[in-house]
């Protein structure tokens, strides 16, 4: 089927207490192996790009891949825009085709963050385009993406943020950290609540990569609807490729290592699926 935005498939999300799987996605293979892992799990899912993968190729050739994956699956598949940085570059994955738009103005102050979510909403709506926002910093790195703290979203800002902005969902900071973690976060699992019971929008969790399973799991019961897992998957991709180079040192068919990298990411993507409570939830879409 075509690209789907992800509206329908976060609002059932929320009404039914499970999560959508959101999957990075760096090349062609990877994008493979989440749609390929989706189909399996009857589940519907959502490709993601950073700005800095889209720098890497462009929004159009992301966009081509997925769309490719999409029209020959049997499960819905959504395009998403991760941690847009300006309402240029949401502008140009309106234009590209992408389904599913997220402007991060966390690092700014309020006012600067509704104003900017705000006409990435009015700019997205009329094409049916999903608008995700941040209030609250997720901390870490990934790609070229960096935050110094782990900043709690504020309940009345949140509030205020989303009468304002209008947005779609909403990525909340309650502990959890992008890249990998040093240490066992701490995860504000009562703020996910006291904020579900608030917002009538989905609530997205970053930086899940690392979390334990019960973790992610206590934080889905508690009303998050949209879980993003990015660098665990670079991770299994690289690793599944150097073991096979490691044991087929004559190999230089990118092919043959390429396959091997995607049937891993597969594998991890299957595992999170089920965490996440989507799996044979495609119907539902």
């Amino acid at each position: 089927m075509a690209l789907v935005t992800s509206r329908e498939m976060l609002a059932s999300a929320r009404a039914g207490r499970y999560a959508v799987g959101a999957f990075n996605a760096e090349n062609m293979e990877m994008a493979q192996a989440i749609v390929a892992a989706a189909e399996e799990m009857d589940a519907p899912v959502i490709i993601q790009t950073t700005p800095g993968t889209v720098r890497y190729a462009s929004l159009e050739l992301y966009h081509a891949n997925v769309a490719a994956a999409a029209r020959t699956a049997r499960v819905p598949v959504a395009l998403h825009l991760d941690h847009g940085d300006s309402s240029a570059l949401a502008a140009m994955a309106l234009r590209a085709g992408y389904t599913s738009v997220m402007i991060d103005g966390s690092k700014l102050p309020l006012e600067e963050n509704i104003r900017l979510t705000r006409s990435v909403v009015e700019m997205c709506r009329p094409c049916g385009v999903h608008v995700e926002g941040e209030l609250g910093k997720v901390g870490g790195k990934e790609d070229d993406m960096e935050s110094d703290g782990c900043g709690y979203t504020d309940p009345e800002e949140a509030v205020r943020f989303v009468r304002e902005t209008e947005v779609d969902s909403i990525a909340v900071g309650v502990g959890a950290a992008h890249g990998v973690y040093t240490a066992a976060p701490v995860l504000n699992v009562p703020l996910i609540a006291r904020l579900r019971v608030l917002l009538e929008i989905p609530l997205v969790l970053h930086g899940a990569s690392g979390l334990t399973d019960g973790a992610v799991r206590d934080c889905i019961q508690n009303g998050i609807a949209k879980v993003n897992f990015a660098t665990e998957l670079r991770i299994t991709y690289t690793q599944a490729i150097q073991r096979y180079l490691k044991q087929n040192s004559g190999v230089t068919d990118p092919k043959k290592y390429g396959a091997a990298g995607r049937d891993a990411v597969r594998e991890l993507v299957r595992a999170r699926m089920q965490v996440c409570g989507c799996a044979g939830k495609a119907g539902r879409v």
